[in-house]
C-alpha cells in the first residue's frame, strides 16, 4: 500500500511560483513513478507531469513545459513540482500520483492518488 500526502498549495498572483511537494510512504514507493494532476471546477482530471523512471522521463503536458519542473529527493520517497510563471489557468486542485507504469500517467489511471492541494492564481 501507498500513501501521499501533497503540501504546498495556496493564494499566488499572476507571474508569481509556488512549490508543491509529496511525501509517499510504503515499502515499494522508491520504486514507483510519482506524478501530478490538477482538476478544476467543471473540467476533467488531466495530466500534468510525471518523474523520470527506469531512464525514462520525465515527461510534462505542453501546457506547463517551461514552467513548471518535477523532480525527485534521492530517497525517492517526496516528489516536488516548482511552478513558475503561474497563470490563472492554472488555478486546479493538484494531485500527487503515484504507479509502477508511466504510462499509466498519460492514461490517467495510476494506483495511488493523494487528497489533493488548491493552488490559486489571481490575475
Amino acid at each position: 500500500q501507498v500513501q501521499l500526502v501533497e503540501s504546498g498549495g495556496g493564494l499566488v498572483q499572476a507571474g508569481g511560483s509556488l512549490n508543491l511537494s509529496c511525501v509517499g510512504s510504503g515499502r515499494a514507493i522508491s520504486s514507483y513513478a510519482m506524478g501530478w494532476f490538477r482538476q478544476s471546477p467543471g473540467k476533467e482530471r488531466e495530466f500534468v507531469a510525471s518523474t523520470r523512471l527506469r531512464g525514462v522521463g520525465p515527461d510534462y503536458a505542453n501546457s506547463v513545459k517551461g514552467r513548471f519542473t518535477i523532480s525527485r529527493d534521492s530517497n525517492r520517497n517526496t516528489a516536488y513540482l516548482q511552478m513558475n510563471s503561474l497563470k490563472p489557468e492554472d488555478t486546479a486542485v493538484y494531485y500527487c500520483a503515484a504507479d509502477a507504469s508511466l504510462l499509466q500517467f498519460r492514461r490517467k489511471l495510476p494506483m495511488y492518488w493523494g487528497q489533493g492541494t488548491q493552488v490559486t492564481v489571481s490575475s
